[in-house]
């Protein structure tokens, strides 16, 4: 059976924590707590970022996942609480779902994406 683009989105909210946007923005200061921008370059050029965030684009997260790949970024393997964001939640949910299967744990998806962040008044940091 062919697998559709909704299908795909309702199997990963079914198993991937979804974290709200107010929450979230609280978390910011936690130590334990790594946010993972999923969205591409461009976007985060136009837009900015959250502070402290990882980025690990959609296109590439299973070779920064990947602890032997040559991409690998030790912050996703840190134990750390994982909240993945991407523009508005859909990239990101599917990339948690890609991590969870992968082996990280801790993984949650930020409702709402960095759209939500922002209208939220949390904090951003503009890049370049």
């Amino acid at each position: 059976m062919t697998q559709t683009l909704s299908m795909y989105m309702a199997q990963a909210n079914a198993v991937i924590d979804t974290i709200a946007v107010h929450d979230a923005v609280a978390m910011l200061s936690n130590p334990d707590v790594l946010f993972v921008d999923v969205r591409e370059s461009a976007e985060i050029q136009k837009k900015g970022v959250i502070p402290g965030s990882v980025h690990a684009p959609r296109g590439f997260l299973e070779f920064i996942a990947d602890p032997a790949g040559p991409m690998h970024k030790g912050d996703l393997s840190s134990g750390k609480q994982l909240i993945v964001y991407c523009a508005t939640g859909g990239r990101s949910v599917l990339a948690a779902k890609t991590l969870t299967d992968m082996g990280i744990n801790n993984v949650s998806n930020m409702a709402g994406g960095f759209t939500a962040w922002r209208e939220a008044g949390g904090t951003v940091e503009e890049v370049g």
